[in-house]
């Protein structure tokens, strides 16, 4: 009997490599079916845009409670400050609507 072979017996002969950057090419063949567009569930979606609307709306309240509050402290009657109240509260949903459209024009 040859001298190492207790040794080879207790030691199997098992090489194990490594690569050098192991998660490199692990999805490689995927990557080119990937498509970049972020896919969500419906019920996302929809709170999405309840939260979105419900933030312009409290956005264009706000423009208008302070346009109305200028209005009076400028020396405005009651009508005359609602009028411009409401011209702000118009002027932001109209602005929003737009960027929306701009927006979604843009993205599909």
């Amino acid at each position: 009997m040859h001298v190492l072979a207790p040794w080879l017996r207790m030691c199997s002969t098992v090489f194990i490599f490594f690569a050098a950057n192991p998660g490199k090419h692990r999805f490689h063949d995927r990557r080119p079916r990937q498509h970049p567009i972020v896919y969500r569930e419906p019920a996302v979606n929809v709170a999405v845009v309840l939260l979105t609307t419900a933030l312009v709306l409290i956005i264009a309240l706000l423009a208008a409670a302070g346009a109305g509050k200028l209005a009076r402290m400028d020396g405005a009657t009651y009508p005359a400050a609602l009028t411009r109240a409401g011209t702000a509260f118009a002027t932001v949903i109209t602005l929003a609507a737009t960027v929306t459209a701009v927006l979604a024009a843009h993205l599909t």
